[in-house]
Formats: structure tokens, C-alpha cells, sequence
């Protein structure tokens, strides 16, 4: 992405804040004007002291006025940072805000293709570094390329003849600024790409530190940590060896540009065609001309990092969903239930069918359990119910309705899904039954606890409904969890119910729960089962048996038994089990 695309959407941020940005300009244009005047009045009050009649009124005056342009600068200075804090605040918080409403309404695939810690990365750091560019650069460039040309009219109008001399250094310092930001860019994309490896690597971790530590792990992981952390160092440090060759190029320049001074200078003096004020007020604008010069090296620096964040962050929002509504989609106020799979092919990869040509009609309030060897495609069909990926061929049904002529938002509203690894989050049993929703009541989520026997246990609790529920729900076992994820479901009222391998990591006490609890819900709406515990739906209305994507069988748990077939196969082996 080029430099131009890059400022041009960067600025497309600012823009709502443009009264902001105005405000700061006036401020600064005044103390830029202030600034180029302080080396004047010394350079006059030098030479009021050294005339022969010291005239001590007029020496006055000069000070009086040096003093109050100090005061006025700072606090036109003090006034411009304040805003430019406050604004780019703002400006980062919609920033953040639109990257987070993006990844919301992003394809699952997606989600799943890219490290969670990367992402954090760029909502948080990448972020970050913009915000100062906001605060810090936009301002100050302007403000620091306003000061060296104010410096160069005064010292042209000072005297133009030292004043070309001084600019021999400026194509020196032109190249310089050039093959800087050739490198320093380069180096900030790796520095950020290494960072985000290092907070993707430590977010996995630190969520699997358990099994770290069951398998006695720590030394081996620490090696892989050490590996990524050591080549995130060696970036900053190329990072800062590439800055701090520019900052003494910078300060060499400085240095020559104060020797032709001097030495012109001086030989003006003596020759009498140039005052010591004159000579000090020169020496005062070229060390101000090379300070906005150090500055814009560093802004340098900041934008050359904002510009690689700007890169990974656009990235994200130009990333788009290939899961979308039509734009005729329609909103459905109520459903029967009732679902169809007609001749549906569906891929992941390219040439690797996961389903293939698999048709069944799902009648309404109808109970369903798929059953196979993993890999079989079970999952995928409930996947590509809600829409969370679109298939390669076929049709998919809703009460005859093709359901990519649907709002996803309104087909997700009436499927409730319970999977295997129930997701907590952080907050309590309340907000995680309710999620924030403030149309249900305490009593309807109670009613839903009590109707699916998370009530037994969650009554037991010290705080009941409000007990505390930390990351990812640790502190409740995984019945615990399951049985909460069913009141959440039902207290949201679904029409169809998708439960995924819901009773697989479960004691045999709060499976007996669960099952009551199934048993309960087939009579709320349509319900589609996954699961390899045969013995948990045996009472359903029909099983419909996949192996490589393929429907093999199907019918009811004693018809499949009779058929001595690929379910029958798999009923004993797992009693065998058992036994």
C-alpha cells in the first residue's frame, strides 16, 4: 500500500474533528510567529548592549517583549497539545470501535484463518502507535515545515549571502531523509510482524498453559517462546541502529552549518559589515533551523511506524465477509422449523468435498441426530445451517425458504447452538445467561435454569445468580458450563436447537441431567444432534448416519439396530466399550 492511499484514509479519520485540527493550526501559526521573533530581539538587545550610548529604556522594552512572546508561546503551546490529546483519543477510539464491529460480522473461516493474538495486536498496539501519530505528528509536521521556512525568510532577510551558504547542507540532509524512510519502513513492517507473532504465541499459551504443564512442557515452550521474543529484539535493534545513523547524520549537518556561520560570521564582524547581534541571532536560527529538522527525524520514525500499523490494520477492514446478504434479503418474523438439504455439495478446500450430494428434510419440531466417524461432515452440516459458510452447490431450506434470501441476523435468531467447548465470558452467571440482554427477565431466566436443572447447582452457590464467572468460565466444571449454555439457549427462545458433541466431555451424574433436559427441550422446536454417545439419542425422531460425506443411513434408533448396518456396527463397538 503506498504512502498516498495510506495519509489519504488515515485523514478520512480526522476529518469529523476538523474544527479541532483548525484550532491547533491558529495556535500553532502563533507560536511558530513568536518562536521566529525570539532569536531577533536577542540579537537586538545584544546590539543595544553593545552600542557605545547603552540605552537602557529601549533594553527594557526588547526584554519586556522577549518575556511576554515566551509566555504567549506557551501557553498557545500548552493549548494545542490539550486538544490534540483529547481529539486523537477520539479519533483512536472510532478506530478501534470500527476494527471490532468489523471482526464481529466476519466470516468464521476468517476468524479462524488468522491468530487470535494477532488481532489483539492490532486493536491494541497498532492502535496505539496511530494515536500518536494523531497527537504528535500531523500538528508538528506542519508546525516544524512552517519553522524552517520562517527561519530561512529571516535569515535571508538578515543577511542572504551566509544564508546560501547554509543551504550547501540541505540536499545532504534531503538524501539522508530519503534512504531513512527507505529502511525504517522496511524494519517497522518486520518489527510489527514479529510482535504480532510473539502476542499470537503468548495468547495460545497462556490458554493451554494447563497442558503445558500436564506434559512438562515448560522448558520446550520456553525455547519456542525465547526463538520469537530473541527475533522480535533483533528488530527493535535494527530499529534503532537505522534511526540512530539518521540522528547523528542530522547533527553532523548542524554542526558544518554552525562552523560557516562562525567563520563567515566572524570575518563580517571584523570587516565590519555584520554586528555580534546579528551573528548571535544567526547562531540562534540555525540551531532552531536544525531542531524542527531532529524533530521531523523522529516524527519520521513515529510515522514510518504508524504507516506499518496503518498497513496490518487496513489489512483487517479490507478483509471482506464472503457470507453476505442479498440485497433483497428478507426478515422473517416467526418460523415453524421446518429444514431442508437439497443435493448440497460443500468444500473448504479446493478438490476436498466435505459434503457431497446430501439431501433430508427436517420436519418441523422434528428431532434429528447425525451420526459418523469424525471428519463425516456432521459438524459442517450444522455449520452451514446458521450460515457461518455458504456451499459450492445445492439448496438449503427453511420452511421452504432458500436461506441465502435470508438476513443472517434474523436466521440466527431463531437457532440456539450448543457445542461441545461452551465459551464463558467473563462477568457473571446473569450476564452470561442473558448476555446483556435486557429484555429478558430474572424470572425467564430462572425458569430456564430450573427447566433444563442448572438450578440444582447454581442455587448452591454463594451468590447465586451473580456468582462470578471468570475467563472462559474455569472456575465451573464442564457439566457446569454445559448446562448453563442450555439455559442460555432456551432462554432466548429459539425455534431450532443445534447441539454439537453437547454430552461428550460430561460425568454420568450430570449426563442423566442433561438428558432429562433434552428430553424437555425436543418438545420446544426442531432440534439437530451431534453426537458420539449413541445412548443420549436413542429417543430421537429419526438418526441420519454419514460417513465421507455421504449419507449411508438413516431412520430410527430400532429400525438402524434391525438394518445390522454401519449404526448397528458403531452401537456395539461402543457397548463393547462399556462392557
Amino acid at each position: 500500500m503506498s504512502d498516498g492511499v495510506i495519509i489519504k484514509r488515515l485523514l478520512k479519520y480526522a476529518l469529523p474533528f476538523k474544527k479541532d485540527f483548525v484550532i491547533t493550526f491558529l495556535f500553532m501559526l502563533l507560536t511558530v510567529g513568536f518562536s521566529l521573533l525570539e532569536p531577533y530581539i536577542i540579537g537586538k538587545s545584544v546590539d543595544t548592549l553593545d552600542s557605545d550610548n547603552i540605552d537602557l529604556h529601549v533594553l527594557f522594552s526588547y526584554l519586556v517583549v522577549f518575556l511576554v512572546i515566551i509566555i504567549l508561546g506557551a501557553a498557545f503551546n500548552y493549548l494545542q497539545t490539550i486538544i490534540l490529546q483529547i481529539t486523537g483519543q477520539k479519533i483512536i477510539y472510532n478506530i478501534r470501535k470500527e476494527v471490532f464491529t468489523h471482526l464481529e460480522y466476519q466470516d468464521i473461516g476468517y476468524l479462524n484463518s488468522v491468530p487470535t493474538g494477532s488481532f489483539v495486536t492490532r486493536v491494541t498496539n497498532d492502535t496505539n502507535t496511530l494515536n500518536e501519530m494523531y497527537t504528535s505528528v500531523i500538528v508538528s509536521v506542519f508546525k516544524n515545515l512552517l519553522m524552517i521556512v520562517g527561519i530561512l525568510l529571516a535569515m535571508f532577510l538578515l543577511n542572504w549571502k551566509i544564508t546560501l551558504l547554509v543551504l550547501i547542507v540541505v540536499p545532504f540532509i534531503i538524501v539522508a531523509s530519503f534512504v531513512f524512510r527507505i529502511f525504517s519502513r522496511r524494519q517497522y513492517r518486520k518489527t510489527r510482524a514479529h510482535l504480532s507473532k510473539v502476542n499470537a504465541f503468548l495468547a495460545e499459551h497462556l490458554a493451554g498453559m494447563k497442558i503445558i504443564q500436564v506434559f512438562n512442557q515448560e522448558e520446550d515452550k520456553l525455547e519456542e517462546f525465547d526463538e520469537k521474543n530473541t527475533l522480535l529484539k533483533k528488530a527493535y535493534f535494527k530499529q534503532i541502529l537505522i534511526f540512530g545513523v539518521y540522528r547523528p547524520t542530522m547533527y553532523l549537518m548542524y554542526m558544518v552549518s554552525t562552523l560557516i556561520i562562525l567563520y563567515f560570521g566572524g570575518v563580517g564582524v571584523l570587516e565590519g559589515t555584520f554586528t555580534i547581534g546579528l551573528l548571535i541571532a544567526f547562531q540562534n536560527y540555525i540551531g532552531r533551523f536544525f531542531e524542527p529538522i531532529q524533530q521531523l527525524a523522529e516524527q519520521f520514525n513515529i510515522l514510518q511506524s504508524a504507516f506499518a500499523s496503518s498497513e496490518r490494520i487496513f489489512g483487517i477492514l479490507d478483509s471482506k465477509p464472503t457470507v453476505n446478504d442479498l440485497e433483497d434479503s428478507i426478515e422473517l418474523e416467526n418460523i415453524k422449523g421446518e429444514i431442508e438439504f437439497k443435493n448440497v455439495w460443500f468444500k473448504y478446500i479446493n478438490d476436498e468435498w466435505v459434503l457431497k450430494d446430501v439431501s433430508f428434510k427436517v420436519e418441523a419440531k422434528e428431532s434429528i441426530a447425525f451420526v459418523g466417524a469424525t471428519g463425516a461432515g456432521k459438524t459442517t452440516i450444522l455449520a452451514l445451517l446458521t450460515r457461518n459458510y455458504d456451499i459450492q452447490k445445492g439448496t438449503i431450506y427453511l420452511d421452504g425458504i432458500d436461506i441465502t434470501k435470508i438476513k443472517k441476523s434474523s436466521l440466527r435468531k431463531f437457532v440456539g447452538q450448543m457445542l461441545q467447548d461452551v465459551f464463558m465470558f467473563s462477568g457473571t452467571i446473569k450476564s452470561n445467561i442473558k448476555l446483556r440482554n435486557d429484555n429478558i427477565t430474572d424470572e425467564e431466566m430462572v425458569d430456564a435454569c430450573k427447566y433444563v436443572n442448572a438450578d440444582k447447582f447454581i442455587e448452591k452457590l454463594p451468590n447465586r445468580y451473580e456468582e462470578e464467572v471468570r475467563e472462559r468460565g474455569n472456575n465451573f466444571s464442564s457439566g457446569q458450563r454445559q448446562l448453563l449454555s442450555f439455559a442460555r439457549t432456551i432462554v432466548h427462545d429459539p425455534k431450532i436447537m443445534i447441539l454439537d458433541e453437547a454430552t461428550s466431555n460430561i460425568d454420568t451424574e450430570t449426563e442423566q441431567l442433561i438428558q432429562e433436559s433434552l428430553t424437555k427441550m425436543m418438545s420446544i422446536g426442531t432440534m439437530l444432534i451431534v453426537a458420539h454417545r449413541l445412548s443420549t439419542i436413542q429417543h430421537v425422531d429419526r438418526i441420519i448416519v454419514l460417513s465421507k460425506g455421504e449419507i449411508i443411513e438413516q431412520g430410527t434408533h430400532q429400525e438402524l439396530l434391525k438394518q445390522k448396518g454401519h449404526y448397528h456396527n458403531l452401537y456395539e463397538l461402543q457397548y463393547k466399550e462399556r462392557d
